[in-house]
């Protein structure tokens, strides 16, 4: 047979059964890996498949069978470390059972995310993992629900859909991290998320789309008011995005005339966006403002303070997301799974006492420029 012909187009199963001098239906038995054939059958295929370079049709496999051995993950910001370190989780429980993973990023729009489900879908995953942009918009995520195949969410879980996910206990981690900053002595907190919103004051739970988001301001809250801070919600920003929102938002909170003495970052994003406002206004950490942020960065360890931070397990998020889904695609049933897994506060240097009441905030934006840097 001439093989510089067949090299010239897609090898096919026919040619591969035409080189081992089988049958297609042999051929695709043993590169299919079902059925049964002889071991020098067997041997004759594989060989030929390797001599002309033949690489299955997925999608023509994956119809065949009834499985594609992928699975589709949607997160929704694959700059920010925290999902890399899930996805890697993901990737390699699923490399290990056999599958590969499609990843899309959503970039926390509910129109995108469920444009990325529809290609995954039809790319036809086996399953899907995903962090959801809105406990609102999630027809999709129901149409997905109805169709039978498995779907797990990441990070975010979703009250009306009932379906496995795998979550922190974030309404309790930001209790623990408030009361830290009440201890210290501060009575001047404020919670500044990234959460998506045309109106950086919060003004109710209307105005979040997260369940992360809302657990972690209830947590928050309910710190406060039992420690007796009145209106601590005075202090909550929303919408501190990297769009250069953040910045801005930071600054303006700190102007205030009774401007917070402490702030708790919900993520490690929104965490160095404040860390550098408050270098540019020559204040420093912890004598002029405490900060605690959510993940364990890298970053965070390496500052002058390092600062304190809420640590997530997040590879663990991803690892235990990819265990209950594969567990599902091989035939795994009963009531869906609500994982929670644990955090841990780690206490570094970034939380002191509030600084003693000044009249005029311009002495605070005249001091030096504060030494800190990101290692």
């Amino acid at each position: 047979m001439n093989n510089r012909t067949v090299q010239k187009r897609l090898v096919t199963l026919q040619d591969v059964a035409r080189e081992a001098g089988v049958s297609k239906a042999t051929a695709a038995r043993v590169l299919g890996s079902y059925g049964t054939a002889s071991p020098e059958v067997k041997e004759k295929v594989l060989h030929a498949a390797r001599i002309l370079g033949y690489r299955p049709n997925e999608l023509a496999r994956s119809m065949t069978t009834g499985r594609s051995r992928t699975i589709g993950v949607v997160v929704g910001d694959i700059e920010n470390p925290y999902f890399g370190q899930a996805v890697r989780g993901i990737s390699e429980v699923a490399s290990a059972a056999g599958f590969d993973v499609i990843l899309a990023n959503s970039g926390e729009v509910v129109g995108r995310e469920q444009a990325a489900v529809q290609v995954l879908l039809g790319k036809r995953v086996d399953g899907l993992i995903i962090t959801p942009a809105s406990m609102f918009d999630i027809q999709h995520l129901e149409a997905v629900q109805r169709s039978g195949r498995p779907l797990v969410l990441l990070d975010r879980a979703i009250p009306k859909l009932k379906v496995d996910s795998v979550i922190t206990d974030d309404q309790a981690a930001a209790a623990v991290a408030t009361r830290m900053l009440i201890e210290a002595g501060h009575r001047r907190i404020a919670y500044i998320t990234a959460t998506a919103s045309d109106d950086p004051i919060y003004r109710g739970p209307q105005q979040i789309s997260l369940t992360t988001v809302m657990d972690r301001i209830n947590g928050f809250l309910a710190a406060s008011a039992a420690a007796g801070i009145k209106h601590p919600e005075q202090y909550i920003r929303l919408g501190a995005s990297r769009q250069g929102a953040s910045g801005r938002i930071i600054a303006d909170l700190l102007s205030m005339p009774h401007r917070p003495t402490a702030i708790l970052a919900s993520d490690n994003v929104v965490g160095l966006e404040v860390f550098k406002v408050i270098r540019n206004l020559g204040m420093s950490i912890p004598a002029d403002l405490s900060l605690i942020a959510f993940h364990d960065a890298d970053w965070t360890s390496v500052t002058s303070p390092p600062i304190t931070v809420i640590s997530q397990p997040v590879y663990n998020l991803g690892v235990e997301s990819a265990q209950i889904l594969i567990e599902r695609i091989t035939g795994a049933v009963g009531t869906p799974k609500r994982l929670v897994l644990a955090t841990e506060l780690i206490e570094r240097q970034s939380v002191g006492a509030p600084p003693a009441p000044q009249g005029d905030e311009k002495k605070v934006k005249s001091r030096p420029a504060a030494k800190a840097v990101v290692g």
